[in-house]
Parts: structure tokens; sequence; C-alpha cells
């Protein structure tokens, strides 16, 4: 049986989600915007049309949002997640195997549906979605997971797909190769494509078709990894759908603050508030973490009072429990900060992560069994009654808080929470 993969991608995600609950933004230019709604992270294919790139300031677009009657939205992460899990559960109806690859990309292993024509095939996939989630898809079907993403890019791209690129046909590959940049393939960063360039490889059919000198070039550079991207080029399937997803080798959270922040008790209740979230994720991945970091950084456009400085803690038994982690984090952090400096940025990471049995200190007087339970506790009452219900003290719940992400234009929690459900009036 011949490998085939789709690779479904939501159209202009974010945008998509709020057109969804909206349907008067439906032809009109519309943007989303980063945490502390600083940049462009999501356009309508009008606001691209009027100029607006990806991560653009909002503050140098703004004569354009003023002169073009453009929308504007704050992120709304839990809009968008439950949205995405939503394209995710009716996509799963289409494929005996799907790998969610990101919020709002999923490969689909269609190995089993050689009898069908499948261009009609995703487009009964694409309409599907629609009708049922409101958010529109497109997607590109080869027999490779990276010769995928070629045809997915294509689809969009392309109007005479109507949003479904097949690239398993003989005749349009080569083509299909040759409209592709080199920096366009999937897995090719910026440095990869710069060497890659600086050897007369400008497009994926040249670096598919290179010599073998050159492969073995590409091999030295790149390792396996290059070496896998030619064969994948050349329809040689080197991924396969992944329908579990990897373990995480490490957690970050960190936030740019709106306004700098100077007062040590603020920064105590920011990191604290990190914490938290990332301690709510190791155990989402039933994982524990033996290394905490803490950092503090003050703006970059500020070289000449410029401040930056991590510590690291090597903690003596692996944890996830929120309240031990914030005595370890707010002791790194009194350790790094400076006074007088004016913070924009603090973060925490968890490394060394581990799923297995916790290894005891023989002083550990922490009773593990309790602490497990309270854990449990915690993120049943908060999963069951909203994020946050119930939170340390440590974070300041209910405090109006300067430091805290701004979300000055987002629309309503549609679908999670049970107060902001659209009316119908």
């Amino acid at each position: 049986m011949s490998l085939v993969f789709a690779l479904a991608d939501c159209n202009n995600f974010y945008v998509s989600c709020e057109r969804v609950f909206d349907p008067k933004l439906e032809g009109k230019p519309v943007v989303v915007l980063s945490n502390n709604d600083g940049c462009v992270v999501s356009r309508s294919n009008e606001a691209r049309a009027l100029g607006i790139k990806m991560g653009a300031p909002v503050f140098e677009i703004s004569s354009l949002i003023k002169k073009h009657g453009i929308k504007v939205f704050s992120s709304n992460y839990a809009l968008y997640g439950d949205m995405s899990q939503r394209v995710m559960e009716c996509l799963s109806g289409f494929a005996k195997d799907v790998e969610v690859y990101s919020i709002d990309e999923a490969f689909l292993d269609l190995s089993g549906f050689a009898h069908e024509n499948l261009s009609d095939y995703g487009q009964r996939i694409c309409s599907t979605v629609k009708k049922w989630t409101g958010i529109p898809l497109s997607i590109g079907i080869a027999e490779t997971k990276t010769l995928a993403k070629i045809a997915n890019k294509i689809a969009k791209k392309s109007p005479d797909s109507k949003g479904v690129f097949d690239l398993t046909g003989p005749f349009c590959k080569d083509k299909a190769l040759l409209m592709t940049a080199v920096s366009d393939i999937w897995g090719v960063g910026s440095s990869y494509s710069a060497f890659l360039e600086r050897n007369g490889i400008k497009n994926a059919l040249l670096l598919r078709d290179a010599d073998a000198a050159l492969k073995a070039g590409i091999k030295r550079k790149m390792g396996v990894w290059g070496a896998r991207i030619i064969d994948e080029l050349k329809g040689i399937s080197c991924y396969s759908v992944e329908t579990r997803p990897q373990p995480k080798k490490g957690i970050t959270a960190s936030r740019t603050f709106k306004h700098p922040v100077e007062n040590l008790k603020e920064l105590k209740e920011a990191i604290a508030t990190y914490i938290s979230v990332g301690a709510e994720k190791l155990r989402d991945e039933n994982a524990v973490t033996s290394s905490i970091s803490v950092f503090l950084m003050t703006s970059r456009f500020k070289v000449e009072d410029f401040y930056y400085n991590l510590k690291t803690s090597e903690l003596p038994v692996a944890t996830s429990d929120t309240g031990e982690l914030i005595g370890y984090a707010v002791r790194c952090l009194e350790e790094i900060y400076k006074k007088g400096c004016m913070y924009k940025k603090a973060g925490i990471m968890f490394k060394d992560l581990s799923r297995s049995c916790i290894q005891l200190s023989l002083f550990d007087k922490r009773d593990r069994k309790r602490s497990e339970r309270l854990m449990q506790t915690l993120d049943a009452i908060n999963l069951k009654m909203g994020s946050g219900t119930v939170s340390y003290a440590a974070t300041a719940p209910g405090k109006v808080k300067s430091w805290h992400t701004v979300f000055e234009k987002r629309s309503p929690l549609y679908t999670t929470n049970w107060e902001q459900i659209p009316q119908v009036l």
C-alpha cells in the first residue's frame, strides 16, 4: 500500500475564529494582535492585501487601521484552543491516524484511501470542517509530509485549487518543486537556506536533484536531517504520522510586560503566576522537574541600561508541586534582582523533566502523598470552575496588576465561559 499524507491547515486561524462568531467580519480586513496588543500575529487576506506584514508592530500600522477601518482584536487563546480541538475532532473522522502538528495544522494518513479521488476527498474534508466548525481549511496531499507541506502552500495561493492540491500525480510535481523556494521547504531554516543558496540551490527541485558531491556536502552541513529532506522530496517517506505527541523536554512560561516593572514585590507576583502556569503544564504531562530557572531582563532597545540575568536552582527532589516551586523561584528571583532596573520581561523555565518514579532525598521532610492529592484537587477545581478559580496567595489573586498581560480588544470567551455564550436576540 502506497503512503499518502494530507496536511490540513486552518486559513488565517485566529482571524477565522473571530469571524465564526461575528459573520459581519467576512470580507473585511481583520488583524489579531500578540500579547499586550503589540504585534500582528494573524491577518485576513484583505488585511494582507493592504500591505500589513506578519509581526508588524501595531503602532506602525495605526494610520492604515484608521484609514481602512481595519478590525483589530486582542489574542483570545482560550477561544482559539477550544476551536482548534473542535477542528481536530472533526478531522479525526476522515483518517485512521491524525497528528495534531500545531494549533491550526494536522497531518492525516490517507494511505487507505487510494480508491478515492483524493482531491474530491480533500474537498469533502474542507466542506465538512467548515460546516461543523465554521473554520476554512487548505489541504495539501502528497506521498511524504514534506511534499504535503509544499502542496498545502500551493492550495492556499492558487484560486484554481479551491483549497485542495493533490501532488501525488506524476506531472505537476516538478513544477511545484520549481515554484518552491528552498527557504520555504519544511525543516530548512534561515542558516541552512543561506548555505544551500550559496551552493546554487534556489528551489526544491534543485535540492531534490542535487548531484552526489553536493548531497555529501549537504549531509555534512545538515546531518541526517538534510538527507531525509532530499529523500522526502523524492517521494521517499521518512516521517510517519505521530499519533502520540512527543513528551516535552522543558517548559517555559514568560511574558513581556505592557509597562516596565521595578518593584520586587510585583516581580514576585509575576514569577509566582508563571510558576502556577508552568506547574499545571507539568502535571498535564505527568512530569516533574528537577531544575528551575528564573530570568529577568530590561528593554533590549535601551542598550546603555540593558540588564539580563538568569538563576538556575537544582532541586533536591523532583516535583510538580506549585507551592514548592514558587518557593524555589522566589529565592532565585531575589538573587538576580537588581534595584533601580525597569524590567520589561520575566519568566521561568523547567528543565530535566522526568516521568518516572521520583527519587526521594534522605532528608526530605515534605509529605509527597499529601502534595500530590492537593495538586490533583487544585487542578480538578480549576478545570471544572475555570482557570485561576483557586490560586496561591503569592500570585496576588484579584489584585489589579501593572505587569499583567493586556488584552484591551479581546472578544468574548464564546465557547469556554457560560456567561459569555453568544445570544440570539
